[in-house]
């Protein structure tokens, strides 16, 4: 089974959207702070004025635009689809070896390894509003995913 089939992935996906404020209708087309571009055929790369710098994160789980440039490339993705989208958040969590984690039932193993990717995950420490561990679980779990036992 692939990883983007994988219930226990699908369902950390969802945490992640929800941490992130994306999970609506409209999360793989948001940009950082809420407003909403329309065009998938690339990452929109807008800069989105943020405390004294800016923050070009858009989409359902928020990539920068370096981030998703360097992902696409390494996944060879041609746009910003919802589809690539997941397939890129599935690689950053590869990167931090937590892909098994997840895919194992071993959430809290995983958020603690991916904190860093994410900045609404706990831990993350960018000075942005972070769930806590209850709550990150608790969308896990709500959207299906399962514990090892």
């Amino acid at each position: 089974m692939g990883a983007s089939t994988n219930s226990n992935v699908k369902a950390f996906l969802l945490m992640i959207r929800k941490c992130e404020g994306t999970a609506g209708e409209n999360g793989y087309r948001t940009l950082f702070g809420g407003k909403l571009f329309t065009d998938f055929s690339k990452h929109p790369n807008v800069k989105v004025p943020f405390s004294n710098t800016y923050s070009t994160a858009a989409g359902a789980y928020q990539f920068l635009y370096s981030t998703w440039v360097r992902i696409a490339a390494t996944l060879n993705l041609k746009d910003f689809s919802p589809a690539n989208q997941d397939l890129g958040a599935i690689e950053l969590i590869r990167e931090k070896n937590a892909l098994l984690d997840v895919e194992q039932g071993r959430v809290q193993d995983a958020i603690r390894k991916v904190s860093k990717v994410w900045a609404s995950l706990p831990g993350a420490g960018y000075g942005q509003p972070e769930k806590s561990l209850t709550v990150a679980v608790s969308y896990y779990t709500a959207a299906g995913g399962k514990f090892t036992a």
